[in-house]
């Protein structure tokens, strides 16, 4: 059986997993953690937000962010992760990839990765499972 890596993954943390056989238990290569975001929002800013000149007048405002830094944060720990899997991928460490994540985190996770790794996904689960333990996970990978 060609190797196939399993990716379980959450806003912060992510656990990626060696699966060797089909009657061989999964091996935990990687946990990845993104402490920043469970911070609350305010932890996360350093200061008060920037201000500008409207563009009629004279008066100034605060200017509006386009994500707020807890999505900042979460985009940044989804980029993080893919760049694992790309790394495995270029590396020859995987033929097949399942990815089970939260649906929010999953749909980032996918547009952070290329399309030769995308092709390389042979399930996906829209389903947060990274407190699982390993048969649990396994589980969810047979159904």
């Amino acid at each position: 059986m060609q190797q196939t890596w399993v990716v379980v993954a959450e806003s912060s943390r992510a656990r990626i997993f060696a699966l060797r056989g089909l009657q061989t238990p999964l091996e935990e290569l990687e946990d990845l953690v993104n402490p920043a975001a469970r911070a609350p929002e305010h932890d996360l800013i350093s200061d008060r937000p920037g201000r500008t000149m409207d563009s009629t007048g004279r008066r100034r405002h605060a200017k509006e962010p386009q994500v707020s830094p807890k999505e900042q944060v979460v985009l940044n720990f989804a980029r993080e992760v893919a760049e694992h899997i790309e790394r495995g991928r270029t590396h020859g460490a995987f033929e097949n990839l399942f990815i089970a994540a939260a649906p929010e985190f999953l749909g980032l996770l996918r547009k952070s990765l290329t399309e030769a790794t995308r092709q390389k996904i042979k399930k996906e689960i829209h389903k947060n499972i990274v407190r699982e333990d390993e048969k649990t996970i396994r589980e969810y990978l047979q159904s």
